[in-house]
């Protein structure tokens, strides 16, 4: 199946290199796209050395935009699955065969890579840990059904989500809306275990106030959903 990585990246000169020669290593039958998002350090030079294709975006857009923007790129070049992984080295691309075969299978329209459906080393903050157990609640309530990672950015999707996501997507924090919203239209998703690894290098943007500022508006994003399901 034709497969795109999509890796978004903001200030990540230090590791891109390394996280797109791993992916092209262990899966020589993908493509990768390297989504620049705006980057202050070398990140597009760094990204210029390996053999991803690289879309330079002239400003900032974040998270959401970013990842839309890769969507959109596959979405024009009509490819059967596209993958998110993280540009800090946090994702292992060695599961990236399991997701396409799932998706090929047609086992689950969506893949997610959970740390949290087995036991890892993967450290967690206790204020992030409460945070997504809190998203998985909520989750579970209004759905019936329970993603024990509903915060990871390491999805594969079909061409039906790519086209979904190419045409709507949240800006900011956009993993547990888009899970929520797609497990209300009853898509098939389904986790696997998979091991994560601590950044890399530098550090997270998510400092303790802003996981208070994202908890209250992953939360008023979800509850937004069932609202509009229910008007629907």
């Amino acid at each position: 199946m034709k497969t795109l990585i999509i890796i978004p990246a903001y200030n990540e000169e230090k590791c891109i290199k390394k996280v797109v020669d791993n992916v092209m290593e262990v899966n020589n039958n993908v493509d990768v796209l390297v989504v620049n998002d705006g980057s202050k350090d070398d990140t597009l030079i760094e990204a210029k050395k390996t053999k991803a294709k690289v879309l330079n975006l002239p400003f900032n857009l974040g998270i959401g935009g970013a990842v839309q923007a890769g969507y959109l790129y596959a979405y024009k070049n009509n490819y059967d699955v596209a993958i998110q992984l993280d540009g800090d080295g946090q994702h292992n691309p060695k599961y990236i065969e399991e997701m396409v075969n799932i998706i090929k299978e047609n086992k689950a329209e969506m893949v997610i890579g959970s740390r949290f459906i087995e036991e890892t080393g993967y450290n967690q903050t206790f204020a992030r840990m409460f945070g997504i157990r809190i998203i998985r609640v909520i989750m579970k309530i209004f759905t019936g059904k329970k993603i024990f990672d509903p915060t990871s950015g390491y999805r594969a999707v079909n061409k039906r989500i790519i086209k979904k996501f190419s045409e709507n997507y949240p800006y900011d924090y956009p993993e547990p809306d888009t899970n929520m919203r797609l497990l209300k239209e009853k898509v098939q998703i389904m986790e696997i275990p998979v091991e994560m690894h601590n950044r890399e290098t530098g550090k997270s943007s998510i400092t303790p106030l802003k996981s208070i500022y994202y908890m209250i508006k992953v939360t008023l994003a979800m509850l937004i959903c069932v609202i509009e399901k229910r008007k629907g």
